[in-house]
């Protein structure tokens, strides 16, 4: 097939208004295995690791709570690898919503979009505003709204300059949380077995013995492990990030698949190894009391400063997650409009492919979530907080279901699995028990009185996604369905030219 001829078929797959608006530009594919491995570490790895994970163990008993991670990690690696599949089948921006058009319905491809920018939107506030808290350690007389301002303006610079300077910042972002890790994991480690350098205290060896309880080795029984497994799923949220960068990694086939990988083999490590230490040194009652369970390793290790230091990382791991939140936000918005549903001014590029007006929005709706969390923390800031924890599971959950259809679609068409660059394992194993287990988890918080919100809220915000979708554009709304099943990166180039062209 020509170029041209590849265009003109390409430029069908939309509705009308969507084409001949905007400037003829396109996403810059500038990202590379690297980049996409630290923006999922980075939306990943943040507060829920260096704050909360200390309650984790409170609740769950040492080994309930590496039980519960090691569950999360599973369902983490299910969602990964069917992301994986279609992210390298159509790799465009704003991924796994145009996934769930293309093989469930476009309706559920909106309400995927807005339930993923509306999660992140929250995110993006309350990271402001944690890290303007922490930044009155060093600046007492300052007040948080001033620093949650500056930190808002660097993240907003740093992506309306380019996809690559975006993902640059990420990458070192993602470094210095990274290093506090492995040095936690290395120290403490060494710690457990008496091996202390850094400190003038000689610690004799504990090995594990903070495993066994005063009420065994499950100190708040099953239950205890079930709940905690909810609140993992959630602090694992971030790693479908690399579906939202697809449309600008370079040679998506091989750096998507290895960054995937690389991405989950990762986190298993950092989230087990950081807990396992933890739970090893710390008495699991003490462990949730303090607010973060990383500075009293360090200081039994014997880290100087340890307060100061872990201050600062904690507040890049904010800043890091809030910069991959902005981006995801930014290409949601970019890719509903490329869609045709939504405004066509939030598909417009800058000359170094920023949609800019999309990322004007989202901050804007950032910095609305932040004020709302302190003029209306109790009503409007609950009902957001509560459809954004809802939100990560139904988009873990249409990710799975979208390529077990896409596979469907596939070999009804006749297609040659061999031809596919990336298959996801074990098909149909692998979709079919990452949607049961994530269906199970929105279950068991009807459930839980503490998160039960979510489904109070969540459950209505997603109907109305539906009926809006609906009633504004018909239930027999074509996006992108007639797409080819399987699309090249310069098929997914000429997609983005001919539908903001």
């Amino acid at each position: 097939m020509t170029a041209s001829n590849r265009s003109a078929e390409l430029s069908n797959v939309l509705p009308e208004t969507a084409a001949t608006q905007v400037p003829l530009r396109k996403l810059q594919r500038s990202m590379g295995a690297r980049h996409l491995i630290m923006i999922a570490l980075g939306g990943v790895i943040g507060s829920g690791l260096f704050l909360s994970s200390g309650y984790t163990i409170h609740q769950a008993g040492p080994l309930g709570a590496i039980i519960a991670y090691g569950i999360g990690a599973v369902v983490v690696y299910l969602v990964m690898a069917c992301l994986g599949e279609l992210a390298v089948a159509y790799p465009v921006s704003g991924a796994f919503h145009i996934y769930a058009a293309r093989s469930i319905s476009p309706a559920t491809g909106f309400t995927t979009a807005w339930l993923y920018w509306l999660c992140w939107v929250v995110a993006i506030g309350s990271e402001f505003t944690a890290a303007g808290i922490l930044m009155q350690r060093w600046f007492p007389g300052v007040d948080v709204w001033v620093w949650c301002l500056i930190f808002a303006a660097v993240l907003f610079g740093i992506n309306a300059i380019s996809a690559r300077v975006f993902g640059e910042t990420e990458f070192w972002f993602s470094m210095i949380k990274v290093a506090a890790i492995v040095a936690l994991i290395v120290l403490g480690g060494a710690a457990i077995f008496g091996f202390s350098p850094f400190s003038t205290v000689h610690h004799a060896p504990v090995f594990f013995s903070n495993f066994n309880t005063p009420h065994g080795l499950f100190p708040n029984g099953i239950g205890g492990i079930l709940v905690t497994s909810l609140a993992v799923f959630y602090a694992f949220s971030g790693s479908e990030l690399i579906g939202v960068a697809a449309g600008e990694t370079k040679d998506p086939a091989r750096n998507i698949p290895r960054a995937l990988r690389s991405t989950v083999l990762r986190l298993v490590i950092f989230f087990i190894g950081a807990i396992a230490v933890i739970a090893a040194i710390l008495p699991y009652k003490h462990a949730g009391l303090t607010n973060s369970p990383f500075v009293d390793v360090f200081d039994y290790v014997g880290i100087p400063y340890a307060g100061d230091v872990m201050n600062f990382v904690i507040i890049t791991a904010l800043l890091s997650a809030g910069n991959s939140g902005l981006f995801s936000c930014a290409r949601m918005l970019f890719s509903l409009a490329r869609e045709g549903h939504g405004p066509r001014v939030f598909a417009k590029l800058t000359r170094r492919g920023i949609p800019l007006v999309a990322l004007s929005v989202s901050m804007v709706g950032g910095l609305a979530s932040l004020i709302s969390s302190v003029i209306a923390a109790e009503t409007v800031y609950l009902v957001l907080v509560s459809i954004a924890g809802f939100a990560v599971v139904v988009v873990w959950m249409s990710i799975v279901a979208s390529q077990f259809f896409h596979r469907r679609k596939f070999i009804q068409a006749g297609g040659d699995l061999k031809t596919l660059p990336y298959r996801t394992p074990l098909y149909p194993l692998v979709p079919i028990l990452a949607f049961v287990l994530l269906f199970i988890s929105l279950v068991a918080i009807a459930f839980d009185p503490t998160q039960i919100a979510a489904l109070y809220f969540g459950v209505p915000f997603t109907a109305a996604c539906y009926l809006f979708f609906w009633l504004r554009y018909g239930r027999k709304s074509k996006a992108t369905g007639d797409a080819p099943l399987v699309m090249s990166a310069e098929d997914a180039e000429e997609l983005d030219e001919s539908t903001t062209a």
